[in-house]
C-alpha cells in the first residue's frame, strides 16, 4: 500500500494576497485580469487564492490581521462535547438559543466569495496561452501543471458548495461570476441537486488528478488529488444519506454512499496511522505530514496563539491577561463519558460517583486506562502536562473560583493541537506550526460502516458488491486506536457504538455539532452539559461529583442555519427562509 496525502499552505504574502482580480480597478493603472494570467507564476498565483478560502475549525491559525474573541471559539463548544469560557461569544448564540437570521452564528456565507473566485479562474485559466514560452526549459512541467489547475479549482468549489449546504440545505449555486443584478436575483437550488452536482464535479476531477504530486513537476504534495475528490464526494453522499435530508431512511441513498466509501477504501491511497492516536495534531507536525491516513490538512504558519488561549492559565506565563482569559475551549463531562476503559467498557460520571463495570476501573484514579485517544483530546486532573500535574480539584493549581479568573467550567482542559513544547518565556518564547485535519482515511472507514448498517439493517452483512461488513469497518478504526472490537450486536446498538466512535476519534476535528445535526439527535443531546467537581478530602482521596455547569436552549429548527436576514434583503429569490427562522 502507497501511502498518500496532501497538505496546503495558505502564503502570507500579502503581494500573493493582492493577486485576486477580484480585487482589481482596471483603471487605476495596476495589473488586469489578462496581466494575471500572462505567466504561469501568476496563473499558479490565483489557484492559490482559490486554496485560501479552505475553511478550518480555528481561524486564528492562519489569521494574518488580528483576530476576536469570535475566532477562538471552536465549533465543537456550539455542541455538547465542550464548552467556551466566554459567554458573550458568538458561538453561544447556539447554546442559549441567541440565533437568529439577524445574530447569525459564523461567516460561512463568505465562501461565496471562495466561489467566485474559483468560477473566475475555472473561465480564466481555460484561455491561458504560454505558447510563447515552449522554447523554455520549464514549459513541458508549465502545460503539465495546467492540465490539473480546472480540476483542482473545480474540486475546491465543490466542498464550499457542501460546505455551504451542510449550513443552509438549499442554497444558491453560481457557476459563473455573476453582475451584481445576477447575484441579487440568482434562485436557490434544491440540496439533492446540490449533492449531484459535487459528486458529478468530484467524478470528473478525480479522473484527470493524479494519486500524488510526489512524481509529478516541483514533486509539490501541495495540491487537491485524485483521493480528496473521491472524499468530497462521500462526505457529501453521507449527508444526503442521512436522516437530516433522508426522513424516510431510503436504502438506496445509503448504499450509494457506502459505493462513493468503498472506492475510497479499495483504491489503496490510505490507510489507518496507530502514530495519529497518539499525536495531538499539533506537537507532532512531521507525524502528521508523513501519515498515509491524512487525506487532507490545512498546515498554518507558526504562532503559539492556540496554546496562549487553550493551555491551562497557570501555564501561560501572565501572557494571558484581562477579559482574555476566559477566551478559553474547555471538553465537557459529556465528552469525556464517551471515552471508554482501555478494555472497552462505558464510564460514566453519575449522580453517585463513577459508573464502571470495568473489574480494573479505580474511582480514585477515574481517568487512568481510558480509551487512548482520550489523552490526545483532554487534559484531566493528575496529568502531567509540562513536568507538573494538573490539579483542577477545589483548592489546586489550576483552580480558580470564576472563569473569568482562569477557573475551568468544566473541570477539564483542551489537549487537542496543544504543542507541549510551546513557551511564553519572555525572551525565549516558542512558537511552532499547526495543521487543521480537513478529512482524515478513519471518516472513510466509519461513514462506510454507517451507510452499510442503515442500507442493509445488519452490521454483518456482506455479498458481491459490498465485501467488509459495517462491523469490521468499525473495529478497523477501534484496533488502530488500541481498542478492543464491538462484539456483534443488533443494527440498534451498533449504530449507539458507531455514533459514540466518530465522537471520540474525531473529538474537536469539528465533526460533533454537524453529526448531532445530520442524525438529528439534537433534543437528546443538546439541552444539558456537564462537568465535574473534584474534592480533595483531609485522607488525600478524592470525591468528584458531576455538575450541571449549563441548561441549553434547543430548537428543531437549529439543524439548518437562518439564512442572513441581509443577503434576503438583497435577493428576495432566496425565500423561504429555512423552516422555524
Amino acid at each position: 500500500m502507497r501511502s498518500k496525502y496532501i497538505i496546503f499552505s495558505i502564503l502570507a504574502s500579502l503581494s500573493l494576497a493582492s493577486c485576486n482580480f477580484l480585487d482589481y480597478d482596471e483603471t487605476s493603472g495596476q495589473l488586469t485580469k489578462e496581466d494575471m494570467y500572462m505567466y504561469f507564476s501568476r496563473t499558479k498565483g490565483m489557484l492559490t487564492q482559490v486554496y485560501s478560502y479552505m475553511p478550518q475549525g480555528y481561524e486564528p491559525f492562519s489569521t494574518l490581521n488580528g483576530y476576536s474573541t469570535e475566532d477562538l471559539a471552536m465549533r465543537d463548544c456550539a455542541s455538547d462535547d465542550g464548552e467556551f469560557g466566554t459567554t458573550s461569544a458568538a458561538v453561544q448564540y447556539v447554546n442559549n438559543g441567541n440565533w437568529s437570521a439577524t445574530r447569525t452564528y459564523d461567516t460561512a456565507w463568505e465562501l461565496y466569495n471562495g466561489i467566485r473566485a474559483a468560477n473566475g479562474f475555472i473561465i480564466d485559466v481555460a484561455n491561458v496561452d504560454l505558447s510563447r514560452y515552449e522554447h523554455d526549459g520549464q514549459y513541458d512541467n508549465w502545460m503539465r501543471q495546467l492540465e490539473y489547475f480546472p480540476y483542482e479549482a473545480r474540486v475546491l468549489r465543490a466542498y464550499f458548495f457542501f460546505e455551504l449546504a451542510r449550513r443552509y440545505g438549499d442554497i444558491a449555486m453560481p457557476l459563473t461570476v455573476l453582475t451584481e443584478a445576477e447575484a441579487n436575483s440568482i434562485n436557490k437550488t434544491p440540496f439533492n441537486k446540490v449533492i449531484s452536482f459535487i459528486v458529478s464535479e468530484c467524478d470528473e476531477a478525480a479522473q484527470n488528478l493524479p494519486d500524488s504530486y510526489v512524481s509529478e513537476p516541483s514533486s509539490e504534495v501541495g495540491r487537491i488529488t485524485r483521493g480528496f475528490a473521491m472524499a468530497v464526494k462521500s462526505k457529501a453522499l453521507l449527508y444526503a444519506a442521512s436522516a437530516l435530508h433522508n426522513p424516510s431512511m431510503d436504502a438506496e441513498l445509503w448504499k450509494t454512499s457506502a459505493r462513493a466509501a468503498q472506492d475510497i477504501i479499495k483504491s489503496d491511497l490510505y490507510q489507518l496511522d496507530p502514530n495519529l492516536v497518539d499525536a495531538t495534531m499539533g506537537n507532532t507536525y512531521s507525524t502528521i505530514l508523513n501519515s498515509p491516513e491524512v487525506v487532507l490538512m490545512r498546515s498554518n504558519s507558526a504562532s503559539n496563539t492556540f496554546e496562549l488561549y487553550n493551555f491551562p492559565l497557570s501555564y501561560t506565563n501572565g501572557q494571558r491577561t484581562g477579559t482574555s482569559i476566559s477566551d478559553t475551549n474547555f471538553p465537557s463531562q459529556n465528552l469525556v463519558d464517551a471515552f471508554e476503559t482501555v478494555n472497552g467498557y462505558a464510564v460514566t460520571l453519575g449522580d453517585n460517583g463513577w459508573e464502571c463495570e470495568d473489574p480494573a476501573f479505580d474511582p480514585q484514579a477515574p481517568y487512568d486506562n481510558r480509551d487512548p485517544r482520550f489523552y490526545r483530546s483532554v487534559l484531566a486532573n493528575g496529568m502531567t502536562f509540562k513536568e507538573r500535574t494538573i490539579e483542577t480539584f477545589e483548592g489546586g493549581n489550576d483552580y480558580y473560583s470564576s472563569v473569568t479568573d482562569g477557573a475551568t467550567p468544566t473541570g477539564y482542559f483542551l489537549r487537542r493541537y496543544i504543542d507541549e513544547t510551546t513557551s511564553f518565556e519572555t525572551g525565549a518564547a516558542v512558537t511552532t506550526q499547526h495543521v487543521w485535519a480537513i478529512y482524515r482515511y478513519a471518516e472513510t472507514l466509519l461513514a462506510y460502516a454507517e451507510s452499510m448498517v442503515n442500507a442493509f439493517g445488519d452490521p454483518e452483512y456482506t455479498d458481491g458488491e459490498f465485501t467488509l461488513s459495517a462491523r469490521t469497518a468499525l473495529n478497523q478504526v477501534r484496533r488502530n486506536a488500541g481498542m478492543p472490537d464491538v462484539a456483534p450486536c443488533s443494527s440498534a446498538e451498533f449504530l449507539q457504538r458507531l455514533y459514540n466512535e466518530w465522537r471520540v476519534e474525531f473529538a474537536f476535528e469539528d465533526h460533533r455539532f454537524w453529526d448531532v445535526r445530520r442524525w438529528k439527535i439534537g433534543s437528546d443531546t443538546q439541552r444539558q452539559l456537564y462537568g465535574v467537581r473534584i474534592v480533595r478530602e483531609d485522607d488525600g482521596t478524592y470525591t468528584y461529583y458531576r455538575n450541571l455547569y449549563e441548561t441549553r436552549t434547543w430548537n428543531d429548527r437549529m439543524y439548518l442555519y437562518p439564512i442572513p436576514q441581509d443577503e434576503l434583503y438583497k435577493n428576495t429569490n432566496l425565500n423561504p427562509q429555512n423552516t422555524g427562522w
